[in-house]
């Protein structure tokens, strides 16, 4: 029996991702003695097309398998199929056979990076191919005969509700973690109360909060927290609620319990960033001129390559390199606001005069233009005026429908009163 893991050269990768690959290596190796000692049954005949799912019973391979590799690899950045069954020295004609199968060239041309292929091989010539193409689905191909065919095996995973509870001592991030939410979580609860919390500089020891969540497992086994339902969140001694409502039309969002949206019509930071290197201020010591000069926007500093979004709602009027600013991108709200974004890496592909909307992703963190490290220059202006990003008064979102009240109350009540359960220990 032989088996390969396939990584990129050591000195490329970071220590985590190191361990990582080193876990999974051992998984696999783990997986391959498992079917060795427990199956050497050949598959029935099998056809060249794409069967609907299954119940979860993976097709055994044709070919015997007591000397079966099983190589699991982990796609990098810019990997593509044909660039891995090069690595691996499979014949590109199988590759150009799979894809042929119907339906699963769609599941197979968009790889994404660091998600796990995994290749069944016997002698050199390739036996299968497993990717998971949703959380719910898994696509097996199998050799049959002189070709392949191809399954979409169902992976069901279960849902239930769970309640955490913190006070928070020195960050939200232990608070949390602590009490069971994941960091994926954490981001969603921060960007439910965002509008209304200043999770930079607002948070105060003392301060808690309640939250009910999904709970995603497969097979028994965790796999990542889902939606948040509702959350209370206890802020300097003012309480905040939110619940999670989807609309008949299959529109969602976060509301007060009288309706009112969580969300503002602006996003207060457009980007997850990892500290204000330098704030709002009419009297600031440039970095690089070591001049006494007004800063009228907050600097957000965040890696190479963040996703920089749009604050709000509007029209691309500015997509260009602007002096000092470098890559530089402007953004028209009407009702007289604009928002400026600068020093980006890059643009998304977007042109001027698009139209975008709250959230989409503009461009990516750079330091371009008057820039000592990578951030983002974030610029908010009122009727030609220059204003601070982080004190200016946002405009609330359209609150609930009256059309929708009676609904909005009816399925929303129950999600908060699950708020008033006994805490859990945390």
């Amino acid at each position: 029996m032989t088996l390969v893991f396939e990584s990129p050269p050591r000195s490329k990768i970071p220590r985590s991702l190191r361990l990582a690959q080193g876990l999974a290596c051992l998984v696999v190796v783990c997986a391959a003695l498992h079917v060795a000692r427990e199956s050497t049954s050949a598959a029935p005949p099998l056809e060249h097309t794409l069967f609907p799912a299954s119940n979860g019973t993976p097709a055994p391979a044709q070919a015997g398998i007591d000397d079966l590799a099983a190589i699991e690899v982990i796609v990098q950045r810019d990997d593509t199929l044909d660039h891995i069954f090069r690595r691996l020295q499979i014949s590109l004609t199988d590759l150009a056979n799979i894809r042929a199968l119907a339906g699963v060239r769609a599941m197979l041309d968009r790889l994404n990076p660091g998600e796990h292929l995994k290749f069944l091989q016997r002698d050199g010539a390739l036996l299968g191919l497993e990717r998971h193409v949703s959380l719910t689905q898994q696509l097996e191909v199998r050799r049959s005969g002189e070709g392949f065919q191809a399954t979409v095996v169902a992976k069901p995973v279960e849902t239930q509700t769970e309640l955490a509870h913190g006070v928070i001592d020195t960050s939200l991030f232990e608070s949390a973690n602590a009490a069971g939410l994941s960091d994926p979580a954490v981001l969603k609860l921060a960007k439910i109360f965002g509008s209304d919390i200043d999770f930079v500089l607002g948070l105060r020891a003392g301060d808690e909060f309640t939250v009910s969540y999904e709970r995603i497992s497969q097979n028994g086994a965790y796999v990542k927290d889902g939606e948040i339902l509702a959350a209370r969140f206890v802020n300097q001694g003012h309480e905040y609620l939110a619940v999670r409502y989807q609309s008949p039309d299959g529109s969602v969002g976060y509301y007060s319990p009288d309706g009112r949206s969580m969300q503002k019509a602006f996003l207060r930071a457009p980007l997850e960033f990892q500290r204000i290197s330098s704030g709002f201020s009419l009297a600031r010591l440039h970095p690089i001129l070591n001049t006494i000069r007004a800063h009228q926007g907050t600097d957000y500093a965040a890696p190479m390559g963040t996703p920089v979004y749009a604050a709000g709602s509007g029209r691309l009027v500015f997509r260009g390199v602007r002096g000092g600013y470098g890559n530089a991108i402007e953004i028209d709200h009407g009702n007289g606001i604009q928002t400026v974004y600068g020093h980006l890496s890059r643009f998304a592909p977007l042109k001027s005069g698009a139209r975008v909307q709250q959230g989409e992703t503009i461009g990516y963190v750079g330091m371009t233009g008057l820039a000592t490290g990578p951030h983002l220059h974030f610029e908010f202006h009122v009727n030609g005026r220059f204003v601070d990003p982080q004190k200016v008064k946002l405009p609330d979102a359209g609150p609930i429908d009256p059309s929708l009240r009676d609904d909005f109350e009816r399925t929303t009540a129950p999600l908060l009163a699950a708020l008033n359960a006994p805490a859990p220990k945390t």
